[in-house]
């Protein structure tokens, strides 16, 4: 009788020669997915223009991606683990593609918003299999290394996409920034079938497709949650979905409990490393896309910024995250993860700290110093907590590890927009009316500026508008002076709502850090109690 291998004999023992290159691959794709959200914020409002999209539309164009791609994740990351994860990691970029160039095609909200839920399944795909490739290709001695390259991608991502974003816009429409997704895809495709290996998991039994299609739902229905309560209100659908979620998790953690090979065995979340890894991937990550969406906004609307300077403003804190993780790379070996993770989630409470002194005389200058330490957070604890997540798995179980990371970060992600993001627009409209009261605006006028900033200075150009066309010099000068006094305070609203955010949003990441602190086992034990595997590259 034959013998049939799923690898050959003589790559078994030696870590596959080209990984290095397989990595630039997967550092690409993970690019892509992450820039679709960052690169949309500085689209935003020519979108909005072009489309007439309401602050509704907007939000859901946003969050038309997120849904898909954080309740897919865990199925589609077993789907890969027992098929293929190469596959699963092309399928996902030619998925993503099909999304990006429709996109840029439709001339609707209800259009825009349908391509980024496509693009979402796609980056559902894309997510957990970066990690498992890069899992399954380096060696468990090289792994972490690895790890911090992919994170470093990451957190440079945050700060490129509004880069890119913003050199397109100078010259061609918000549907450029859906169309550079294309090229790119396609050399992923190509170095994917060039460079990365193929790999699926050597024993792996029926896949638990009840267990996932549960995970599913009550993912899809806590980020519908997470979405639709703070941003339009607790009606009969936020509430509807948060009875699904809660529903939906009791019933997912029931059946993975009994059921003989679940999709994700629960039991790991008791483990303190794994649990505290995942609660600081989540927490880092409401704190840095809460950040991310205000600092955006407060650099475009209130420093007068274009898209292009706002993405290049950006940059420091993609060089500090590039320092962050050299920092991790040499610090964790030597102290443990523990004391990165922890004095990363300390730093990044440092940096929102600093970004309460913002007020309406704040200039860039005083932004730097946050976003370099941000980014110098963001480098030194995400990766230690990835590798301790993957590390908690078996071979045939990496997609699902990664998905259970990227899980983590894309709920957290979700809840830091969603909740800072409320706390936000609360803060501003109260700020607002307060400030309003010298200026004369009309209640109609004061509950129109009041939605966001951008109404705001756009009723502030209307009454200068009025004032160019006015019948009389004295007229033109009273209505100039409304103008100027609308935009002072809309712009000091705004400054006092983003420092206030920002107290709210180091006051949740400071609670975590502590409970982070007690969770994460101390360098002398080990990082995990689960069983774990030496794996070594596996190319079917």
């Amino acid at each position: 009788m034959p013998l049939v291998m799923n690898e050959p004999v003589e790559e078994m023992d030696r870590p596959y020669p080209r990984r290095w290159w397989a990595l630039l691959v997967l550092c690409l794709s993970l690019l892509i997915i992450v820039m679709a959200n960052t690169a949309l914020t500085v689209a935003a409002p020519d979108m909005t223009q072009d489309l007439g999209l309401t602050s509704s539309d907007l939000q859901w164009v946003i969050d038309g991606y997120t849904v898909p791609y954080a309740a897919l994740m865990l199925l589609l990351g077993a789907i890969g683990d027992k098929y293929s994860r190469r596959g699963a990691l092309v399928l996902g970029l030619v998925v993503f593609g099909a999304g990006s160039v429709a996109g840029s095609l439709v001339d609707s909200a209800t259009g825009v918003i349908a391509a980024r839920a496509v693009m979402g399944v796609g980056a559902a795909m894309i997510m957990p299999a970066t990690l498992s490739l890069l899992a399954a290709t380096f060696p468990r001695a090289e792994r972490a290394k690895a790890i911090v390259l992919w994170t470093a991608t990451a957190g440079i991502a945050i700060a490129a996409g509004p880069l890119v974003a913003g050199a397109l816009l100078e010259n061609h429409g918000w549907s450029s920034t859906f169309l550079i997704n294309v090229p790119v895809a396609v050399l992923a495709v190509l170095g994917t079938f060039a460079l990365v290996p193929p790999s699926k998991a050597a024993r792996h039994g029926r896949i638990d497709y009840v267990g996932g299609l549960l995970s599913v739902v009550w993912t899809g229905a806590l980020v519908y949650m997470i979405i639709q309560g703070p941003h339009f209100g607790w009606d009969a659908e936020a509430v509807g979905a948060a009875i699904v979620a809660g529903a939906g998790l009791v019933a997912f953690v029931v059946w993975e409990l009994r059921h003989p090979r679940p999709v994700l065995d629960v039991r790991r979340f008791l483990d303190r490393g794994f649990a505290g890894s995942n609660l600081a991937v989540a927490l880092f990550f409401l704190a840095v896309f809460g950040a991310f969406y205000y600092l955006t906004q407060h650099l475009q609307f209130v420093l007068g910024y274009d898209p292009l300077d706002t993405g290049v403003r950006m940059l420091p804190l993609a060089g500090a995250v590039f320092l962050g993780s050299a920092l991790t790379g040499f610090l964790t070996p030597r102290l443990g993860m523990k004391v990165t993770v922890t004095t990363g989630m300390a730093l990044g409470t440092a940096a929102l700290a600093l970004l309460t002194r913002i007020d309406a005389a704040s200039g860039y200058g005083d932004l730097v110093a946050p976003l370099v330490v941000l980014g110098v957070a963001i480098g030194l604890a995400l990766s230690p907590c990835t590798d301790a997540i993957m590390g908690a798995f078996p071979e045939s179980e990496l997609g699902v590890g990664g998905a259970v990371n990227d899980t983590s970060l894309e709920l957290g992600g979700s809840l830091g927009i969603a909740l800072l993001g409320s706390v936000l627009a609360s803060s501003y409209s109260d700020h607002l009316a307060d400030a309003a009261r010298g200026t004369g605006l009309p209640a109609g006028a004061l509950s129109t500026a009041q939605d966001s900033v951008g109404a705001g200075y756009a009723v502030a150009r209307s009454i200068a508008d009025k004032a160019a066309q006015a019948g009389s010099p004295e007229q033109a000068a009273q209505l100039a002076e409304a103008a100027r006094r609308t935009a002072d305070a809309v712009g000091s609203a705004f400054s006092d709502a983003v420092a206030h955010t920002s107290l709210i949003g180091a006051a949740i990441l400071a609670a975590g850090t502590v409970l982070v602190a007690v969770l994460l086992p101390g360098r002398t034990r080990r990082e995990t109690t689960l069983r774990t595997e030496d794996r070594t590259p596996e190319r079917v």
